[in-house]
């Protein structure tokens, strides 16, 4: 069901960058989530009727795993900590998306027996035990079923890399949990050493991130190389650089999302001017419905910015 990807170029700073276009993965859902979850599209789930998670009511993972519910005739029981009234009112983005997949958005902050649990606690103690029905996937996907489909990402990029006869490959890709980007440096350091994965923290600090990585695999010298801006931006807080690269990166003609791709080219910009790191592939993951909620966010606050990009 999974397509291999094309790869592009667009010119960011004057230089040619390959971008691996993920978000046309699947007319279902796309990027790194439907990677992840790929495993779950593949196999068998007989025995399995509800499809559970957690996480942020506006996150990519809510309509992925909506998509991939619906795809595999599944019920979504989606947890979250809390849902915001404007969250609620909105008809589009990921959660009014969700909704209309057939999602069952759970607010724990309405439940009586919570007893000050978080998701993935209440999710354990009270929904898990005893229900073989169940489906659990962690937040993100976070979890060593998501090795299935980031391993054949892993070797469409390498495939790729031999047609174009590249003796050498940065692959860069920004992380949440740091899930695809581990899996992917640990395929490459292990069959294509002549490809380098990179990433950049964007939820957490990169101890967070390498804490992340250790728990999906043990063995550091299978980690991917984390670039860093040298500022700590707070995730999904708005900030001024990130709409001025999102817009920047857009006006090539590939629209990306605005939660993790400005800090990921930040840092491309970065490697950029302080390395001779090319050729480099940027993996595009997807992530676009919740511009529909990020964008008008942006322009309210910080009007509409007429940059031109910079090719």
């Amino acid at each position: 069901m999974l397509v291999n990807t094309p790869v592009e170029t667009l010119s960011f700073n004057g230089k040619p960058i390959y971008v691996k276009r993920d978000d046309l993965l699947s007319e279902a859902f796309s990027g790194n989530k439907a990677r992840k979850f790929a495993y779950f599209l593949d196999n068998d789930v007989t025995g399995k009727s509800v499809l559970v998670g957690h996480g942020s009511p506006v996150a990519n993972s809510l309509y992925s795993m909506s998509a991939l519910a619906k795809l595999k005739g599944l019920q979504l029981d989606f947890y979250v900590d809390h849902i915001a009234d404007q969250v609620l009112a909105s008809t589009v983005g990921n959660y009014a998306a969700a909704i209309a997949n057939g999602a069952n958005v759970i607010d724990l902050s309405k439940l009586s027996d919570r007893q000050d649990l978080s998701c993935i606690e209440y999710i354990e103690q009270k929904v898990l035990p005893n229900r073989d029905e169940l489906l659990f996937v962690p937040e993100g996907g976070r979890c060593e079923y998501a090795k299935h489909g980031v391993y054949k990402l892993a070797q469409e990029v390498i495939d790729w890399c031999n047609s174009e006869q590249l003796s050498e490959l940065r692959v860069f890709l920004p992380s949440g949990t740091g899930t695809t980007a581990v899996f992917l440096s640990e395929y490459m350091a292990l069959y294509a050493p002549h490809i380098e994965v990179l990433t950049c923290a964007c939820v957490g600090d990169n101890d967070y991130l390498k804490q992340q990585f250790s728990v999906l695999v043990t063995n550091e010298q299978l980690h991917p190389r984390i670039v860093d801006t040298g500022k700590k931006y707070h995730f999904g807080k708005l900030y001024r650089p990130f709409y001025e690269m999102y817009k920047k990166v857009s006006a090539s003609g590939i629209e990306f999302e605005l939660l993790y791709d400005p800090l990921g080219w930040m840092c491309v910009e970065k490697l950029l001017n302080t390395e001779a790191v090319q050729p480099i592939l940027y993996i595009h993951q997807g992530g676009l419905l919740g511009n529909a909620t990020m964008l008008p966010r942006y322009e309210r606050k910080y009007g509409q910015l007429d940059l031109k990009a910079q090719v």
